[in-house]
């Protein structure tokens, strides 16, 4: 199911198509990919993993109706699969306990690196929730992910230091973009 699209990206729902699962697999085995993630059963080392990972996220998101979601970014033009995007409430210290803090992600695989795919569809995630009237919305980045780092600041928002709120405490650098009527 397409979630949105921009200019140039579909983002849609991550399927249990041979297709779609091998391009996850693709993404969470790259070391240069996982290691800023800090994510159990990163990177993965079996392709089977990438089907319990989309049941993961679906699970996840199940109750959310629509609104957050963990989803396919697929390019208009040529119909690949540069990554995932991703919006969601942030875990607690507990990470089982949502916080009212949304997050707003990304994970492009390296062939997809550099095109302002993860930008442009953070952003388009970013303004269909502000029209839910969300007062503002964080991305968390590991420290020394540059790459990131200047995706939130080309996103317009602003660095906030390190922060150890969510994900069971891990410090995290922080970013907040604050909607534009707030």
């Amino acid at each position: 199911m397409t979630v949105l699209t921009t200019e140039r990206l579909i983002l849609r729902d991550w399927t249990d198509d041979p297709a779609d699962l091998a391009r996850i697999y693709d993404i969470y085995s790259r070391a240069d990919v996982t290691r800023f993630l800090g994510a159990p059963g990163l990177p993965m080392t079996d392709p089977a993993q990438a089907a319990e990972r989309l049941r993961f996220w679906q699970e996840r998101h199940a109750a959310d109706g629509g609104r957050y979601g963990t989803w396919a970014i697929e390019v208009r033009e040529t119909g690949q699969l540069a990554g995932t995007a991703l919006l969601k409430p942030l875990p607690g210290r507990d990470e089982a306990v949502r916080t009212e803090d949304i997050e707003v992600g990304w994970h492009l695989h390296p062939d997809s690196w550099g095109h302002g795919y993860a930008t442009e569809a953070a952003g388009a995630l970013v303004a269909r929730e502000f029209a839910t009237d969300t007062s503002e919305i964080y991305a968390v980045v590991s420290p020394g992910n540059e790459a990131s780092m200047a995706v939130c600041r080309r996103l317009g928002m602003t660095h906030v230091g390190r922060r150890s709120d969510w994900y069971g405490g891990e410090l995290l650098e922080t970013f907040v973009l604050a909607a534009p009527d707030a």
